[in-house]
């Protein structure tokens, strides 16, 4: 069976190893000369091209992030700059010989439903020799397409920014602070890339504001003793205290537990709306620069004057030299054919687990990255691409179009009620809620009954643990025999790379860690005891 990859960044290299795991034939097309995608930095700005930004750290930790039958090196440090991250990419191609199966300098020009589709579920793929310019055209059975969603750039339409007579650039085509040295910059969007480039250009401007409409709430990569943000939270028991305690306590906890860092209504970025009503920004350094007041917190923007600003709260800002529209990016698939999905309001139309088209005869071609993850990205492109490459052969059924359509619009209808109207919240997703959906449709969620039985070691790790990639290798399709021991020493590959200075003495295990481990150890009875008794 021929599968055609389209793209060769994180989603596409998983998507060939996927393909080859399941004995299928990926070929990769690239529209560019190297693989990684974005976290392929480049100097050089390309419209469509999306690319880090030259100091780009990770915000989610190496353990969380990694593809689930590859860990990151122990030595890798705990949050990368983003040349690990492409060297981690560039070490997964070799270690699985990825590059052969990739053409690049290839541009995939249309994706066409073959006239037999009906029969054979095949596609016709225009494609476009970048070197050459000749264009020919593929049969394929099937089509993964891995494109990602952070190429195509969204712009809200503010009042008299046509007529401001300074710079305006999009984040997009953002990638260090050089030239921007004495200028007042007006960042409009406090997402993690606007955050961020905001921070990073308060050391060398004269001033930089960020004009937020609704505030944020900001998490630190770093938590209580050290230990990284998403490793403590991503945890299964903490999913079960979710669904059983009432909402508005978790919440005050949580907002209780943010604020202690630093108050947000003090700092101006309180939001409206609720702690779990609109994802939050990581970043470590904004409370510090806006006590600095190298960085000013400021309301939505009104409307732009030819060299200033007028924002919502009537205050006014002149003399800006630069605005940075920090706005985020629309979905866009120009080579897709229509008929098979569409893209309405950044609503990628009707996707089944926003994976699959429900309406096709056949189920031969699945969109990869589009779902907006609460959380790490690499182990959910790959979780995707596993449940794909089996439904293309038929190990996985999809339901019926009918409900594929009631699976969607229950979804649809769960967005608008948890989350504010935003235009990337129309395909968000929880990490370990969604990780365990797909994992239960291809047959490899982790069998909490039986691990508890034949290694309650690993099975009090894996349920109040972090949720790691590593542990949907542990049963089903695609099962690595590494898995156990991936998760048992996953604590050491995090804190190794901090181990760099002798202290003189031995560290010994806290009285609060062997409570707590005592605490983990009858909770877990109690719950063995109840499920069997009771």
């Amino acid at each position: 069976m021929k599968v055609a990859v389209i793209g060769a960044g994180v989603s596409g290299l998983t998507a060939i190893k996927c393909c080859i795991d399941e004995g299928l034939e990926p070929v990769c097309f690239e529209r560019t000369n190297d693989i990684g995608g974005l976290w392929r930095y480049s100097d050089n700005v390309t419209e469509g091209q999306a690319s880090v930004m030259k100091s780009t750290i990770t915000n989610t930790s190496k353990e969380m992030m990694c593809f689930s039958d590859f860990p990151m090196p122990a030595e890798y440090p705990m949050y990368m700059h983003n040349t690990y991250v492409q060297k981690y990419l560039d070490l997964y191609a070799e270690k699985f010989s990825l590059q052969k199966y990739i053409q690049f300098k290839t541009e995939v020009l249309s994706v066409m439903k073959k006239d037999d589709f009906e029969q054979t579920g095949q596609w016709v793929i225009q494609l476009k020799d970048k070197k050459t310019d000749k264009v020919k055209e593929n049969i394929f059975d099937a089509v993964l397409v891995c494109t990602g969603r952070n190429s195509e750039k969204y712009v809200p339409n503010f009042p008299g920014l046509s007529n401001f007579k300074g710079e305006v650039v999009h984040s997009h085509d953002y990638r260090k602070p050089t030239g921007y040295e004495g200028k007042r910059v007006l960042v409009i969007g406090i997402g993690n890339t606007g955050s961020e480039i905001a921070v990073e250009l308060s050391a060398v401007a004269s001033q930089v504001f960020i004009s937020t409409g609704r505030g944020t709430w900001v998490l630190s990569r770093i938590t209580d003793y050290g230990m990284p943000i998403d490793m403590t939270s991503f945890k299964r028991i903490m999913m079960k205290l979710k669904k059983i305690l009432p909402q508005s306590l978790i919440e005050n906890l949580v907002v209780k537990k943010i604020n202690a860092r630093f108050d947000h209504a003090t700092y101006c970025l309180q939001p409206k709306h609720r702690v779990f009503a609109h994802s939050p920004i990581i970043n470590d350094e904004i409370p510090n620069r806006l006590a600095s007041g190298t960085l000013r917190a400021k309301a939505g923007v009104r409307t732009f004057t030819e060299n200033g600003v007028i924002f919502d709260d009537n205050t006014v800002e002149e003399n800006i030299d630069v605005v940075v529209l920090a706005t985020g990016y629309t979905f866009k698939f120009p080579f897709l054919d229509k008929s098979v999905t569409e893209v309405r309001e950044n609503h990628v139309d009707e996707l089944y687990k926003y994976i699959f088209p429900p309406k096709l005869e056949k189920s031969t071609l699945g969109i990869i990255g589009c779902a907006q993850v609460l959380g790490a990205n690499m182990p959910v492109f790959e979780m995707q691409c596993r449940l794909s490459t089996r439904v293309f052969q038929g190990k996985v059924n999809l339901p019926c179009c009918n409900d594929m359509m009631l699976d969607i619009k229950s979804k649809q209808e769960v967005l608008k009620e948890k989350y504010v109207k935003l235009h990337k919240h129309t395909v968000t997703v929880e990490y370990i809620e969604y990780m365990d959906e797909l994992a239960t449709l291809n047959g490899c969620r982790p069998d909490f009954g039986l691990l508890f039985w034949s290694d309650p070691k690993l099975a009090l790790n894996c349920y109040f643990g972090p949720c790691t990639p590593y542990q949907y290798r542990l049963h089903g399709p695609g099962k690595w025999d590494g898995a156990r021991k991936a998760i048992l020493s996953q604590w050491e590959r995090t804190l190794g790379p901090l181990k760099t200075r002798p202290l003189g003495f031995t560290e010994q295990p806290s009285k609060k860690n062997i409570l707590l481990f005592s605490f983990v150890f009858v909770v877990t009875i109690c719950y063995l005891l109840q499920a069997l008794f009771f």
